[in-house]
């Protein structure tokens, strides 16, 4: 953390009336910014007594004193520096610019853009450009095709955060307008709509022999989410090194980045022409592929500098409540942790990320077909087989979660690798856990 302010960052020694103002500015500024309760101007550390009570105090600020609604484009999170607890406030740039304090109204006196290391008044040209550039075409704007539409899933993901829905939570999330129309966000989360997410599997390094084509939603888009990690977590399976001192084990892909991948795939995915993120698996890589490029006004350098712009911020706030995203940026910067920038490509509407298998590692028996053991749902299996060996393909799936075909597919490599035997049939047989060759 800088010690001075800048462009993209403010400090504050207590929560101040000019909150709302550097919010103002940070969204309306290309790369947002960053506001820091508890610092004062020369970067000197005093930190917040009631962490509780102010966190509060700015989530309700930010919601109610500015327009458009800037909720799912702004975290407040708490940190510690130099022994003290400060705030955060994590200020991504808006796609609704220009941004302005709901008092003042769209004029010079309520709208602010970060120029240098301070919040300016913006000139009268300056918000009718930005109003004029604004995108007309946003999801929060277009009526769901259809209205009779129930949220039981949606509701469940917020029960188990221990937050609860009350019969307003569809304007409070954004969902509906306030005649009650749901829009396309709504739909989205809906508990049936037309929406999924494909996972296509192909035998080799092109699309030439496909031998899985599954498709993940036509419910909640949270639920299709966590179906596609699921499957992509099956299909990332360990592959092995055997070195002069150790034996060395890594996913195909590091499955953080891919995570966090799928997810901004899904979230930022440009859901306006009914075209939808696919996933690719092939022999070599995997390929994950949205529509609508880079949102107006980001640039690559912005983009790879993990500077925030969410395309649907309706569809961000709920991910983050549901702990899919954690904060604004932050999946951005876990896949250039593990990646470097090489693996992005930038498409007129489309973004590709693709992640190659890792180089020099092999699957525990050598073939390189991808459709072996040595992975954690293999494992999975395994112990459970273990602390029963009549157990049925059957118990094994009720038991893990794990579907029925994969518990099948999984079985099958284990005996065929050696690792598992079946003694018997079906019926009265039971299994037999192989023990591992010396390495």
């Amino acid at each position: 953390m800088p010690n001075t302010e800048s462009s993209r960052i403010e400090y504050k020694r207590e929560l101040s009336d000019g909150l709302e103002r550097a919010v103002v500015s940070f969204l309306n500024y290309r790369e947002g910014g960053v506001v820091y309760i508890g610092i004062d101007d020369n970067g000197a550390v005093v930190g917040v007594d009631d962490m509780d009570g102010t966190q509060l105090k700015i989530i309700s600020r930010i919601k109610d004193n500015i327009l458009p609604s800037a909720m799912g484009l702004f975290d407040v999170v708490a940190e510690e520096k130099a022994g003290k607890r400060i705030i955060k406030v994590v200020v991504s740039s808006g796609m609704e610019k220009p941004y302005y304090l709901k008092s003042k109204g769209m004029s010079p006196a309520g709208c602010f853009l970060r120029v240098g290391s301070s919040a300016q008044p913006m000139t009268t040209n300056q918000i009718d450009a930005l109003f004029a550039s604004r995108l007309p075409i946003r999801l929060g704007n277009i009526p769901s095709p259809r209205q009779q539409l129930t949220f039981k899933q949606l509701k469940i993901y917020y029960e188990d955060k221990g937050l609860s829905l009350n019969e307003e939570f569809l304007r409070s999330l954004d969902l509906a307008d306030e005649r009650g129309v749901i829009n396309y966000i709504g739909y989205l989360l809906a508990d049936s709509n037309g929406v999924s997410v494909r996972v296509a599997k192909y035998a080799g390094t092109d699309k030439v022999n496909l031998i899985e084509n599954e498709e993940f939603g036509y419910g909640c888009l949270i639920t299709a989410t966590f179906r596609v990690l699921d499957k992509l977590r099956v299909e990332n399976k360990t592959f092995t090194k055997i070195t002069s001192s150790r034996r060395l084990e890594r996913h195909m892909v590091d499955p953080t980045a891919l995570r966090e991948a799928v997810i901004n795939a899904i979230v930022h995915n440009d859901y306006t022409r009914e075209t939808t993120p696919q996933i690719e698996i092939f022999s070599d890589r995997i390929t994950i592929t949205s529509y609508g490029g880079l949102p107006a006004g980001l640039s690559r350098e912005d983009f790879f500098r993990c500077c925030s712009m969410p395309r649907n911020r309706e569809l961000m706030r709920i991910f983050r409540d549901v702990d899919l995203v954690e904060h604004l940026g932050s999946g951005m910067s876990r896949i250039l942790n593990a990646y470097d920038a090489s693996i992005f490509e930038f498409l007129p509407n489309f973004l590709k990320v693709t992640f190659p298998f890792e180089e020099g590692f092999s699957l525990p028996n050598g073939n390189e077909s991808g459709n072996e053991f040595g992975n954690e749902t293999a494992d999975t299996i395994l112990q459970v087989i273990e602390q029963d060996t009549t157990i049925t393909l059957d118990s094994i799936s009720q038991q893990t979660g794990i579907p029925k075909r994969t518990v099948s597919r999984e079985t099958k490599a284990l005996q065929e690798a050696g690792k598992l035997r079946r003694i018997g049939g079906a019926r009265g047989g039971h299994w037999e856990i192989v023990n591992e060759l010396p390495q």
